[in-house]
């Protein structure tokens, strides 16, 4: 059985920084696509960024490019988000997810499995 969870949420203030985890259990991911997403209050879910587990590719949304990084750990299973530069913007719970691909996806549909969110709150 997948599972995708995540952790490194929490409160920092503007411009502060934070990483973001998602262990990834329950079968081998070559050959998928990991995606981090978003959801503020009220709002749709959103794309923030996706590698490919196999090339390392990456994609990200424009809200966040240069200031976010994906990377992953084969020997941990682990994927990872840096984020620098932090807005009151990026305000949101965000989610780990997985899907078989080789390239990147950015419509949460797509994606197959889901960890719980992790909550990252900026304050001005």
């Amino acid at each position: 059985q997948v599972q995708l969870v995540e952790s490194g949420g929490g409160l920092v203030q503007a411009g502060g920084s934070l990483r973001l985890s998602c262990a990834a259990s329950g079968r081998t991911f070559r050959g998928y696509i990991m995606g981090w997403f978003r959801q503020a209050t009220g709002k749709e879910r959103e794309f923030v960024a996706t590698i490919a587990w196999t090339t390392g590719l990456t994609h990200y949304s424009d809200s966040v490019k240069g200031r976010f990084t994906i990377s992953r750990d084969n020997a941990k299973d682990t994927v990872y988000l840096q984020m620098n530069g932090l807005k009151p913007e990026d305000t949101a719970v965000y989610y780990c997810a997985a899907t078989v691909g080789s390239i990147y996806y950015i419509e949460p549909a797509v994606y197959d499995y889901w960890g719980q969110g992790t909550q990252v709150t900026v304050s001005s």
